[in-house]
């Protein structure tokens, strides 16, 4: 599903070996909380994501339209450009990073600097085996701070942070085939290269990612093929490292059911040169849940609700909840049985909004590694 941006809420203190730094602290988070128009901390703290859409535009099936697609889509209430890098070092280390640029309107359109409805909010992780280290960024659409061009080449920024591509791209290629991902914070620091080797794969029905029994959807696309290669700036000092990354579009205006309370969303890059997209949104019962098995040529499949079964089999106590560090998913359709676990179990982002977000590695049927990411733990 990838990263959304729930309502900002008072969050808890950074783990051991995280920062949050950037516009945050209490006057922020009343502040965004206001502008976002927070409901009162429960089940539906995420977003409002689950109430009606209002004046704003609802998704609906068809082609997309690049490279319009890859810049902002004004009259949805909410979007996102979220990257994740599985990386590793020279010592063999498994690490990870996650860039993320979120886009939310109080009302559908643009204004004149800070008349304008939109928000912006990005985030960015670095996750080793024992640290994990967050920043935080606000901004107001009008002022120049934030924003997303594409011309005359890509450009996603907040601040100094930026996913860009170095140049337009040569007729006929995609605008993200190749770009540099950067971001800082107190205590760390990353630049990545990364350049596609497969196609931007289309979710769900064409592009049409259906969230709900009731219907709720969003427009949603990947280009899970980046190779990537770069390096991390620690407290130590700077680590050079490769690997694989995943993007992830996506734009709605009502893409939870109003009695959805969170979801567990993976990615997972499999050694046989499958990628494998799954999650669960959270209702109190079974679930809904939804998959996409990619081949290693970027051919879809887009399988039923109810195909991916998602057991967590261990939990651990990060910041105060229980949350599921461990799973069991299996996709019978494509054979895949495997078990997910974290590399860090205390990957939490203690942002205005708090999440758990971490590299995995898989391990049975398919094994490899990926991204997990948990909403809506109290």
């Amino acid at each position: 599903m990838s990263a959304s941006a729930p309502v900002p809420q008072p969050s808890a203190p950074p783990s051991p070996g995280g920062h949050r730094a950037g516009r945050g602290g209490p006057a922020a988070a009343v502040l965004v909380a206001v502008l976002l128009g927070a409901a009162p901390a429960g089940g539906q703290g995420f977003a409002g994501l689950g109430s009606a859409a209002g004046d704003f535009a609802l998704p609906a099936p068809g082609p997309f339209d690049f490279p319009a697609d890859h810049g902002p889509h004004w009259d949805f209430r909410i979007e996102w450009w979220y990257l994740t890098a599985v990386l590793t070092g020279p010592d063999g280390s498994d690490l990870g990073v996650q860039w993320t640029l979120f886009r939310t309107a109080l009302a559908p359109g643009r204004g004149e600097g800070w008349q304008s409805p939109q928000l912006w909010m990005g985030h960015a992780g670095l996750t080793t085996p024992d640290r994990h280290f967050v920043a935080e960024r606000l901004a107001r659409d009008g002022t120049g701070q934030a924003g997303v061009e594409l011309a005359p080449a890509f450009r996603a920024w907040i601040d100094d942070w930026e996913l860009a591509a170095p140049a337009p791209p040569a007729p006929g290629r995609d605008a993200l085939e190749r770009v540099v991902v950067a971001a800082r914070g107190m205590e760390f620091a990353y630049r990545l290269k990364l350049e596609a080797a497969g196609p931007l794969v289309a979710q769900g029905d064409g592009g049409y990612s259906v969230k709900s029994a009731a219907g709720q959807a969003s427009r949603y696309y990947s280009q899970p093929f980046y190779r990537a290669e770069g390096w991390l700036d620690l407290p130590e000092g700077r680590v050079a490292v490769t690997g694989l990354a995943w993007l992830d579009r996506e734009w709605s205006s009502q893409p939870l059911a109003p009695d959805q309370t969170g979801w567990d969303w993976f990615s997972l890059h499999l050694d046989g040169g499958e990628r494998m997209m799954g999650f669960r949104l959270r209702d109190g019962g079974a679930g809904y849940t939804a998959a996409a098995w990619i081949g290693p040529d970027g051919v879809a499949e887009a399988l039923p609700p109810g195909a991916l079964r998602l057991t967590p089999l261990d939990r651990a106590e990060v910041a105060g909840r229980r949350v599921p560090v461990r799973w069991r998913l299996e996709l019978p359709a494509t054979g895949l049985d495997v078990t997910v676990a974290a590399v860090n179990p205390q990957a939490w982002m203690a942002t205005l909004v708090a999440y758990w977000e971490g590299p995995v590695r898989v391990t049975g049927s398919h094994p490899g590694r990926g991204y997990l990411e948990m909403t809506g733990y109290e």
